[in-house]
């Protein structure tokens, strides 16, 4: 017997753009979408409230078009609890708002770290499906993964798993002696691309796509800023793949899904830093749900929770 549709409502809250949409279940599909931008510089509440807003106009289409919405997913930019608490305010400060008592007036409400919400999006409707371990990497605005087994995302036993570019790097210069504290978000991710670009030549890029397509152009600054990222990212994605033996590695992410020599120059320079022949030659794959996966993978947290869809 044919399951009954589900429609849940999958809320995105990343640092730059808030993406919502109502999803329709089994099949993943997404019947309705929104784009907002962030600006969480304004503070917890007046984020809170533009989500809150979209999701009111959002499920009150829905509902015009007789498709009830019976959950809501949040994804957010920040660590999430096995419960569903909030742990950190790095971006979006939230640990002192009551988001899922607003939302729930709505529908059932679970929150999750965006990047399991993606890698469930995988896991469940994208490249990943018919992976046993594959491990999911975002690159955006921040930077983060998610392992993923048996189509699991991996919380850990505190949900603070997938920190991989928050922590300082301290790299020791072996020339001059400085040590740099920065961490890998400050130098590979979206952000941090146009602020060292813009540290060399003021106003150059607003964002990371600008970097990238001025490195398409064929400007040498651009090219060094991406080609420094870029080592650093794949050495630190190189060492996970030593670690965790993944059948697949999967990226997303607004830079993670650029096309051109970003992502050959990714591919290339990742494989040189793994360590072993064994996993030399392991699939790189870009995540096929694309920018919806956000918008997805929470809404299928939703569909497994209040559904009973333990998938």
């Amino acid at each position: 017997m044919k399951d009954a549709p589900f429609h849940a409502l999958g809320i995105d809250v990343g640092g730059t753009k808030t993406a919502a949409g109502v999803v329709s279940f089994p099949e993943g599909r997404a019947c309705s979408q929104r784009l907002i931008p962030t600006e969480p510089s304004r503070g917890g509440e007046a984020v809170l409230n533009d989500v809150v807003r979209l999701a009111e106009e959002l499920t009150a289409e829905a509902e015009a078009l007789g498709q009830k919405v019976k959950g809501i997913g949040l994804g957010l930019c920040e660590l999430v609890d096995p419960a569903g608490r909030i742990l950190s305010a790095n971006c979006v400060r939230w640990q002192d708002q009551p988001v899922a008592d607003r939302l729930s007036r709505l529908a059932p409400v679970v929150i999750e770290a965006d990047v399991r919400a993606a890698a469930l999006a995988e896991a469940l409707f994208g490249a990943g499906r018919s992976l046993r371990i594959f491990l999911y990497v975002t690159v955006g605005t921040g930077i983060s993964s998610c392992l993923v087994i048996d189509g699991h995302p991996f919380i850990g036993a505190r949900g603070a798993t997938g920190t991989m570019a928050s922590s300082p790097m301290s790299v020791t210069c072996e020339k001059c002696g400085h040590v740099s504290h920065r961490t890998l978000e400050e130098i590979a991710s979206g952000p941090a691309l146009a602020a060292r670009l813009n540290a060399r030549r003021p106003g150059a890029a607003k964002n990371g796509k600008d970097v990238l397509a001025a490195v398409a152009a064929g400007d040498a600054d651009a090219r060094e800023v991406v080609q420094s990222a870029g080592e650093s990212l794949e050495s630190t994605i190189g060492l996970l793949v030593n670690v965790l033996d993944p059948e697949a590695v999967i990226v997303g992410g607004g830079l993670g899904l650029s096309e051109g020599p970003y992502w050959d120059s990714f591919i290339a320079s990742t494989r040189r830093h793994i360590w072993s022949e064994v996993h030399r030659d392991l699939p790189f794959l870009q995540a096929t749900t694309g920018q919806n996966g956000g918008i997805i993978g929470a809404a299928a947290t939703a569909w497994k929770k209040f559904a009973g869809k333990g998938v």
